[in-house]
Protein backbone atom coordinates (compact mmCIF):
# COMPACT_ATOMS: atom_id res chain seq x y z
CA UNK A 1 0.00 0.00 0.00
CA UNK A 2 1.34 3.41 -1.01
CA UNK A 3 0.47 6.15 1.46
CA UNK A 4 0.23 9.93 1.21
CA UNK A 5 3.17 11.51 3.01
CA UNK A 6 2.75 15.18 2.12
CA UNK A 7 0.58 17.44 -0.04
CA UNK A 8 2.29 20.54 -1.41
CA UNK A 9 0.96 23.46 -3.40
CA UNK A 10 2.77 25.22 -6.24
CA UNK A 11 1.63 28.82 -6.61
CA UNK A 12 2.87 30.80 -9.59
CA UNK A 13 2.34 34.08 -11.34
CA UNK A 14 2.93 34.39 -15.07
CA UNK A 15 0.28 36.30 -17.00
CA UNK A 16 -2.20 35.26 -14.31
CA UNK A 17 -1.97 33.09 -11.19
CA UNK A 18 -1.95 29.30 -11.31
CA UNK A 19 -2.03 26.82 -8.43
CA UNK A 20 -0.71 23.29 -8.72
CA UNK A 21 -0.87 20.34 -6.32
CA UNK A 22 1.90 17.83 -5.69
CA UNK A 23 1.13 14.72 -3.62
CA UNK A 24 4.27 13.07 -2.25
CA UNK A 25 4.12 9.45 -1.10
CA UNK A 26 6.05 7.27 1.32
CA UNK A 27 7.75 5.66 -1.68
CA UNK A 28 10.98 7.49 -2.67
CA UNK A 29 10.56 9.62 -5.80
CA UNK A 30 6.87 8.72 -6.28
CA UNK A 31 4.49 11.67 -6.55
CA UNK A 32 1.49 12.92 -8.51
CA UNK A 33 0.60 16.37 -9.84
CA UNK A 34 -2.69 18.16 -10.39
CA UNK A 35 -4.06 21.57 -11.30
CA UNK A 36 -6.25 23.30 -8.70
CA UNK A 37 -6.64 26.72 -10.27
CA UNK A 38 -5.80 28.70 -13.38
CA UNK A 39 -6.56 32.29 -12.45
CA UNK A 40 -9.04 32.81 -9.63
CA UNK A 41 -8.79 32.63 -5.82
CA UNK A 42 -5.50 30.75 -5.76
CA UNK A 43 -4.43 32.01 -2.32
CA UNK A 44 -7.70 30.84 -0.75
CA UNK A 45 -7.53 27.45 -2.48
CA UNK A 46 -3.91 27.10 -1.35
CA UNK A 47 -4.95 27.63 2.29
CA UNK A 48 -7.71 25.02 2.02
CA UNK A 49 -5.30 22.42 0.63
CA UNK A 50 -2.50 23.14 3.11
CA UNK A 51 -4.54 23.69 6.28
CA UNK A 52 -7.85 21.84 5.82
CA UNK A 53 -7.82 19.01 3.27
CA UNK A 54 -4.14 18.12 3.14
CA UNK A 55 -3.56 17.26 6.82
CA UNK A 56 -6.62 14.96 6.85
CA UNK A 57 -5.22 12.90 3.98
CA UNK A 58 -1.78 12.12 5.41
CA UNK A 59 -1.37 8.38 5.73
CA UNK A 60 -4.26 7.52 3.39
CA UNK A 61 -3.92 4.89 0.67
CA UNK A 62 -3.53 6.79 -2.60
CA UNK A 63 -5.34 4.04 -4.51
CA UNK A 64 -8.60 4.69 -2.64
CA UNK A 65 -9.49 7.65 -4.84
CA UNK A 66 -13.26 7.28 -4.56
CA UNK A 67 -13.16 7.04 -0.77
CA UNK A 68 -10.84 10.06 -0.54
CA UNK A 69 -13.15 12.05 -2.84
CA UNK A 70 -16.29 11.21 -0.89
CA UNK A 71 -14.82 11.75 2.56
CA UNK A 72 -13.13 15.02 1.58
CA UNK A 73 -16.28 16.33 -0.07
CA UNK A 74 -18.54 15.57 2.89
CA UNK A 75 -16.17 16.29 5.78
CA UNK A 76 -15.87 19.96 4.86
CA UNK A 77 -19.57 20.42 5.76
CA UNK A 78 -19.75 23.71 3.82
CA UNK A 79 -19.39 21.83 0.59
CA UNK A 80 -20.10 22.66 -3.06
CA UNK A 81 -18.37 26.04 -2.97
CA UNK A 82 -15.85 27.05 -5.61
CA UNK A 83 -12.88 27.23 -3.22
CA UNK A 84 -13.36 23.83 -1.59
CA UNK A 85 -14.36 22.12 -4.80
CA UNK A 86 -11.39 23.40 -6.80
CA UNK A 87 -9.03 22.31 -4.02
CA UNK A 88 -10.58 18.85 -4.13
CA UNK A 89 -10.30 18.84 -7.92
CA UNK A 90 -6.56 19.45 -7.83
CA UNK A 91 -6.01 16.74 -5.23
CA UNK A 92 -8.12 14.26 -7.16
CA UNK A 93 -6.23 14.96 -10.38
CA UNK A 94 -2.90 14.33 -8.62
CA UNK A 95 -4.22 11.05 -7.19
CA UNK A 96 -5.14 9.77 -10.65
CA UNK A 97 -1.67 10.73 -11.87
CA UNK A 98 -0.18 8.83 -8.93
CA UNK A 99 -2.24 5.69 -9.46
CA UNK A 100 -1.22 5.56 -13.09
CA UNK A 101 2.41 5.66 -12.02
CA UNK A 102 1.90 3.00 -9.36
CA UNK A 103 0.28 0.56 -11.79
CA UNK A 104 2.42 1.57 -14.76
CA UNK A 105 -0.55 2.58 -16.90
CA UNK A 106 -1.84 5.79 -18.47
CA UNK A 107 -4.72 7.21 -16.45
CA UNK A 108 -7.29 6.59 -19.18
CA UNK A 109 -6.80 2.85 -18.78
CA UNK A 110 -7.60 3.07 -15.08
CA UNK A 111 -10.70 5.12 -15.90
CA UNK A 112 -12.13 2.26 -17.94
CA UNK A 113 -10.27 2.21 -21.23
CA UNK A 114 -10.50 4.28 -24.37
CA UNK A 115 -13.44 4.48 -26.75
CA UNK A 116 -11.43 6.24 -29.47
CA UNK A 117 -8.10 6.06 -31.25
CA UNK A 118 -7.11 9.71 -30.81
CA UNK A 119 -8.22 12.97 -29.19
CA UNK A 120 -9.36 16.03 -31.14
CA UNK A 121 -8.21 19.37 -29.68
CA UNK A 122 -9.51 22.74 -30.76
CA UNK A 123 -7.20 25.74 -30.68
CA UNK A 124 -8.48 28.22 -28.09
CA UNK A 125 -7.75 31.69 -29.44
CA UNK A 126 -7.56 34.77 -27.22
CA UNK A 127 -7.00 37.90 -29.32
CA UNK A 128 -5.06 40.97 -28.28
CA UNK A 129 -5.99 44.61 -28.82
CA UNK A 130 -7.52 47.50 -26.90
CA UNK A 131 -9.90 48.52 -29.66
CA UNK A 132 -12.29 46.70 -31.95
CA UNK A 133 -10.08 46.79 -35.06
CA UNK A 134 -6.92 45.52 -33.36
CA UNK A 135 -8.88 42.85 -31.51
CA UNK A 136 -10.50 41.64 -34.73
CA UNK A 137 -7.24 41.69 -36.69
CA UNK A 138 -5.49 39.73 -33.94
CA UNK A 139 -8.22 37.09 -33.92
CA UNK A 140 -8.04 36.61 -37.68
CA UNK A 141 -4.24 36.24 -37.54
CA UNK A 142 -4.49 33.66 -34.78
CA UNK A 143 -7.14 31.55 -36.48
CA UNK A 144 -5.03 31.49 -39.65
CA UNK A 145 -1.98 30.49 -37.59
CA UNK A 146 -3.92 27.73 -35.83
CA UNK A 147 -4.82 26.25 -39.21
CA UNK A 148 -1.18 26.44 -40.28
CA UNK A 149 -0.27 24.55 -37.09
CA UNK A 150 -2.54 21.74 -38.22
CA UNK A 151 -5.56 22.28 -36.01
CA UNK A 152 -8.83 21.14 -37.55
CA UNK A 153 -10.92 23.25 -35.16
CA UNK A 154 -10.62 26.58 -33.36
CA UNK A 155 -12.61 28.56 -30.84
CA UNK A 156 -12.93 32.30 -31.36
CA UNK A 157 -12.87 34.31 -28.15
CA UNK A 158 -15.15 37.18 -29.11
CA UNK A 159 -15.62 38.73 -25.69
CA UNK A 160 -16.58 42.28 -26.61
CA UNK A 161 -19.87 42.67 -24.77
CA UNK A 162 -21.22 42.03 -21.30
CA UNK A 163 -19.69 41.68 -17.82
CA UNK A 164 -16.54 39.84 -18.92
CA UNK A 165 -15.62 41.75 -22.05
CA UNK A 166 -11.92 41.94 -22.83
CA UNK A 167 -9.80 45.06 -22.57
CA UNK A 168 -12.76 47.32 -21.77
CA UNK A 169 -14.22 46.84 -25.25
CA UNK A 170 -18.02 47.11 -25.26
CA UNK A 171 -20.11 46.92 -28.42
CA UNK A 172 -23.70 48.04 -28.73
CA UNK A 173 -24.40 46.50 -32.11
CA UNK A 174 -24.13 42.71 -32.41
CA UNK A 175 -23.25 43.13 -36.07
CA UNK A 176 -19.70 43.71 -34.80
CA UNK A 177 -19.73 40.20 -33.34
CA UNK A 178 -21.06 38.84 -36.63
CA UNK A 179 -18.37 40.65 -38.63
CA UNK A 180 -15.61 38.98 -36.62
CA UNK A 181 -17.13 35.55 -37.16
CA UNK A 182 -17.50 36.26 -40.90
CA UNK A 183 -13.87 37.37 -41.20
CA UNK A 184 -12.54 34.30 -39.42
CA UNK A 185 -14.66 31.95 -41.52
CA UNK A 186 -13.50 33.63 -44.72
CA UNK A 187 -9.87 33.42 -43.55
CA UNK A 188 -9.84 29.64 -42.96
CA UNK A 189 -12.53 28.38 -45.34
CA UNK A 190 -15.46 26.06 -44.88
CA UNK A 191 -13.64 22.90 -43.84
CA UNK A 192 -12.30 24.09 -40.48
CA UNK A 193 -14.60 23.72 -37.48
CA UNK A 194 -15.20 27.01 -35.68
CA UNK A 195 -16.79 27.73 -32.31
CA UNK A 196 -17.25 31.06 -30.54
CA UNK A 197 -17.02 32.07 -26.87
CA UNK A 198 -18.82 35.29 -25.96
CA UNK A 199 -18.38 35.19 -22.14
CA UNK A 200 -22.01 35.65 -21.05
CA UNK A 201 -22.53 38.53 -23.46
CA UNK A 202 -26.31 38.69 -23.71
CA UNK A 203 -28.87 39.49 -21.04
CA UNK A 204 -31.74 37.55 -22.59
CA UNK A 205 -32.18 34.62 -24.93
CA UNK A 206 -33.88 36.56 -27.71
CA UNK A 207 -30.90 38.91 -28.01
CA UNK A 208 -28.62 35.90 -28.18
CA UNK A 209 -30.79 34.25 -30.83
CA UNK A 210 -30.86 37.42 -32.92
CA UNK A 211 -27.04 37.56 -32.87
CA UNK A 212 -26.71 33.87 -33.72
CA UNK A 213 -29.03 34.29 -36.68
CA UNK A 214 -26.56 36.87 -38.00
CA UNK A 215 -23.86 34.18 -38.25
CA UNK A 216 -26.04 31.36 -39.59
CA UNK A 217 -23.96 31.15 -42.77
CA UNK A 218 -20.75 30.58 -40.82
CA UNK A 219 -21.76 27.16 -39.43
CA UNK A 220 -20.54 27.55 -35.84
CA UNK A 221 -20.11 24.24 -34.03
CA UNK A 222 -21.27 25.81 -30.76
CA UNK A 223 -21.72 29.13 -28.99
CA UNK A 224 -20.10 29.15 -25.56
CA UNK A 225 -21.62 30.90 -22.53
CA UNK A 226 -24.15 33.08 -24.38
CA UNK A 227 -26.19 33.74 -21.20
CA UNK A 228 -25.59 33.92 -17.47
CA UNK A 229 -24.80 30.56 -15.90
CA UNK A 230 -27.92 30.70 -13.69
CA UNK A 231 -30.36 31.58 -16.47
CA UNK A 232 -31.47 28.00 -17.04
CA UNK A 233 -34.83 29.02 -18.45
CA UNK A 234 -33.17 31.34 -20.96
CA UNK A 235 -30.66 28.66 -21.93
CA UNK A 236 -33.49 26.20 -22.50
CA UNK A 237 -35.40 28.60 -24.73
CA UNK A 238 -32.26 29.47 -26.68
CA UNK A 239 -31.36 25.81 -27.13
CA UNK A 240 -34.85 25.07 -28.45
CA UNK A 241 -34.78 27.99 -30.90
CA UNK A 242 -31.18 27.99 -32.18
CA UNK A 243 -29.60 25.77 -34.80
CA UNK A 244 -26.22 26.51 -33.19
CA UNK A 245 -25.37 24.22 -30.27
CA UNK A 246 -25.45 25.97 -26.90
CA UNK A 247 -22.48 25.27 -24.62
CA UNK A 248 -21.78 26.19 -20.99
CA UNK A 249 -20.39 24.78 -17.76
CA UNK A 250 -16.94 26.24 -17.06
CA UNK A 251 -18.02 27.69 -13.69
CA UNK A 252 -20.11 24.76 -12.48
CA UNK A 253 -19.23 22.94 -9.25
CA UNK A 254 -19.76 19.17 -8.92
CA UNK A 255 -21.91 16.88 -11.01
CA UNK A 256 -25.08 18.17 -9.39
CA UNK A 257 -24.85 21.63 -10.94
CA UNK A 258 -23.89 20.07 -14.26
CA UNK A 259 -26.84 17.66 -14.14
CA UNK A 260 -29.23 20.52 -13.41
CA UNK A 261 -27.85 22.62 -16.24
CA UNK A 262 -28.14 19.72 -18.69
CA UNK A 263 -31.72 18.89 -17.69
CA UNK A 264 -33.24 22.31 -17.04
CA UNK A 265 -31.04 24.36 -19.39
CA UNK A 266 -31.44 21.82 -22.22
CA UNK A 267 -27.93 22.65 -23.38
CA UNK A 268 -26.23 20.77 -26.20
CA UNK A 269 -22.66 20.85 -24.84
CA UNK A 270 -21.53 20.62 -21.20
CA UNK A 271 -18.08 22.07 -20.42
CA UNK A 272 -16.85 20.89 -17.03
CA UNK A 273 -13.55 22.39 -15.91
CA UNK A 274 -11.45 19.53 -14.56
CA UNK A 275 -10.33 21.43 -11.47
CA UNK A 276 -13.49 23.35 -10.65
CA UNK A 277 -15.91 20.47 -11.11
CA UNK A 278 -14.04 18.31 -8.61
CA UNK A 279 -11.34 16.47 -10.56
CA UNK A 280 -11.34 13.52 -12.93
CA UNK A 281 -13.52 11.47 -10.60
CA UNK A 282 -16.37 13.97 -10.79
CA UNK A 283 -15.79 14.92 -14.43
CA UNK A 284 -16.23 11.30 -15.47
CA UNK A 285 -19.61 11.21 -13.70
CA UNK A 286 -20.63 14.31 -15.64
CA UNK A 287 -19.50 12.73 -18.90
CA UNK A 288 -21.46 9.55 -18.20
CA UNK A 289 -24.61 11.51 -17.42
CA UNK A 290 -24.14 13.62 -20.55
CA UNK A 291 -23.83 10.47 -22.64
CA UNK A 292 -27.11 9.15 -21.22
CA UNK A 293 -28.81 12.44 -22.11
CA UNK A 294 -27.33 12.71 -25.60
CA UNK A 295 -25.26 15.79 -24.70
CA UNK A 296 -21.74 16.49 -25.95
CA UNK A 297 -18.85 16.93 -23.52
CA UNK A 298 -16.12 19.46 -24.30
CA UNK A 299 -14.01 20.07 -21.16
CA UNK A 300 -13.09 23.65 -20.33
CA UNK A 301 -9.38 24.22 -19.83
CA UNK A 302 -7.34 27.35 -20.20
CA UNK A 303 -3.59 27.57 -19.94
CA UNK A 304 -2.51 24.77 -17.59
CA UNK A 305 -0.85 21.93 -19.48
CA UNK A 306 -1.69 19.70 -16.50
CA UNK A 307 -5.39 20.48 -16.96
CA UNK A 308 -5.03 19.79 -20.68
CA UNK A 309 -3.50 16.39 -19.90
CA UNK A 310 -6.39 15.55 -17.58
CA UNK A 311 -8.85 16.59 -20.31
CA UNK A 312 -7.12 14.22 -22.74
CA UNK A 313 -7.63 11.27 -20.40
CA UNK A 314 -11.28 12.17 -19.79
CA UNK A 315 -11.90 12.47 -23.52
CA UNK A 316 -10.37 9.07 -24.15
CA UNK A 317 -13.02 7.34 -22.01
CA UNK A 318 -15.99 9.55 -22.94
CA UNK A 319 -17.97 8.59 -26.08
CA UNK A 320 -19.64 12.00 -26.48
CA UNK A 321 -16.49 14.07 -25.89
CA UNK A 322 -15.99 15.48 -29.36
CA UNK A 323 -13.19 18.00 -28.63
CA UNK A 324 -10.99 19.26 -25.82
CA UNK A 325 -9.90 22.86 -25.31
CA UNK A 326 -6.23 23.43 -26.10
CA UNK A 327 -4.27 26.69 -25.95
CA UNK A 328 -1.35 26.21 -28.39
CA UNK A 329 2.02 27.18 -26.96
CA UNK A 330 2.82 28.97 -30.21
CA UNK A 331 -0.17 31.29 -29.71
CA UNK A 332 0.10 31.78 -25.95
CA UNK A 333 1.26 35.01 -24.35
CA UNK A 334 1.77 33.21 -21.03
CA UNK A 335 5.27 31.85 -20.49
CA UNK A 336 3.77 29.55 -17.88
CA UNK A 337 1.71 27.86 -20.58
CA UNK A 338 4.85 27.34 -22.64
CA UNK A 339 7.23 26.11 -19.94
CA UNK A 340 5.27 24.61 -17.02
CA UNK A 341 5.59 20.94 -17.98
CA UNK A 342 7.86 18.53 -19.78
CA UNK A 343 6.70 15.79 -22.15
CA UNK A 344 3.58 17.69 -23.15
CA UNK A 345 1.19 15.74 -25.37
CA UNK A 346 1.80 16.76 -28.97
CA UNK A 347 -0.74 17.81 -31.57
CA UNK A 348 0.13 16.16 -34.88
CA UNK A 349 -2.04 16.78 -37.91
CA UNK A 350 -4.76 18.15 -35.65
CA UNK A 351 -4.85 15.08 -33.39
CA UNK A 352 -3.42 13.96 -30.05
CA UNK A 353 -2.43 10.31 -29.78
CA UNK A 354 -3.66 8.29 -26.81
CA UNK A 355 -1.09 8.75 -24.01
CA UNK A 356 1.15 5.77 -23.35
CA UNK A 357 3.17 6.97 -20.35
CA UNK A 358 1.99 6.17 -16.81
CA UNK A 359 -0.35 8.59 -15.09
CA UNK A 360 -1.21 11.84 -16.82
CA UNK A 361 1.96 11.46 -18.85
CA UNK A 362 3.50 14.85 -18.10
CA UNK A 363 5.66 16.32 -15.34
CA UNK A 364 6.52 19.69 -13.83
CA UNK A 365 9.48 21.41 -15.47
CA UNK A 366 11.55 21.90 -12.32
CA UNK A 367 14.25 23.83 -14.21
CA UNK A 368 11.72 26.52 -15.17
CA UNK A 369 9.45 26.44 -12.14
CA UNK A 370 11.50 28.82 -9.98
CA UNK A 371 10.99 31.52 -12.60
CA UNK A 372 7.24 31.48 -11.90
CA UNK A 373 6.92 30.79 -8.17
CA UNK A 374 5.31 33.33 -5.84
CA UNK A 375 7.83 33.47 -3.03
Amino acid sequence: MTKIKEIKTIRTRANGIWLGVKIITDQPGLYGIGSASDVHHSSAIEKVIEEVMGPRLIGRDVANIEDIWQSTYTSAYWRNGSILNTALGGIDMALWDLCGKIYGQPTWKLLGGSVKDFILPYASLLPEGDNLKDYSDSLVKKVIKSKELGFKAAKLEICIKGPYSHNNIQIEDDNEFAKMVHKCREAVGKEMTLMADVAYAWQDWKSALRALNMVARDNLYFIETPLGIDDLEGLAKLSDASLVRVATGEMLQTRFECFETIEKGKIDVIQPDMGRVGGLTEAKRVAQFAEDKGVLVVPHCWKSAIGIAASIHLSAVSPTCSFIEFLPRELAESQLRKDLVTNEHEVIDGKIALPTKPGLGIDINENKLNDFLIK
